[in-house]
């Protein structure tokens, strides 16, 4: 089994100070962000990102606009040595239309963990809103919460690594 640590996009990977990031030019990752994942990566973790993308159903910007962020950000960590498994996003706004994927919604963690056969009991949900928290409580994952555009070396201390 694995074990994971889902990531939330915006204000944890990147820098969010835009709201609505979905050009890749305006990616700006936060401070510490491939270090960190690269310790952790060597302790054992692989990664999932879990991120809302309102600004689909608010019609703000296109799947297309997100799908070529994520392929950015995919080579970004690649050229670090970091796998990311797979990004997954929520389309929908709640004044928009309902669904059972937008956090604290589980869905996207369910699809995740039936398809990469993660260990809910070893892994963790990095998040910078109380939804994540939510998100993560709601699975039975491990939450951490951080500040928002905040260096992610901070999370260091909150994971158990196995010896």
């Amino acid at each position: 089994m694995r074990n994971v640590i889902f990531l939330d996009r915006d204000g944890v990977i990147n820098n969010n100070s835009l709201y609505y990031v979905y050009k890749p030019q305006d990616v700006v990752f936060n401070d510490g962000v491939f270090e960190t994942l690269n310790i952790i990566q060597q302790k054992g973790f692989e990664y999932i990102v879990i991120s809302n993308q309102s600004g689909i159903s608010k019609g703000i910007y296109s799947k297309h606009d997100v799908e070529k962020v994520h392929n950015f950000m995919k080579q970004e960590f690649n050229k670090h040595s970091i796998n990311i498994l797979e990004f997954y996003y929520c389309t929908h706004h709640p004044e928009v239309e309902n669904c059972l994927c937008r956090k604290p919604q589980t869905l996207l963690i369910e699809k995740a963990v039936a398809r990469f056969n993660i260990d809910v009991s070893q892994s963790y949900f990095v998040g910078d809103k109380q939804t994540d928290l939510e998100t993560a409580v709601n699975y039975g994952i491990t939450p951490v919460l951080i500040e928002p555009n905040s260096n992610l070396k901070t999370i260091i201390g909150k994971i158990k690594f196995e010896s």
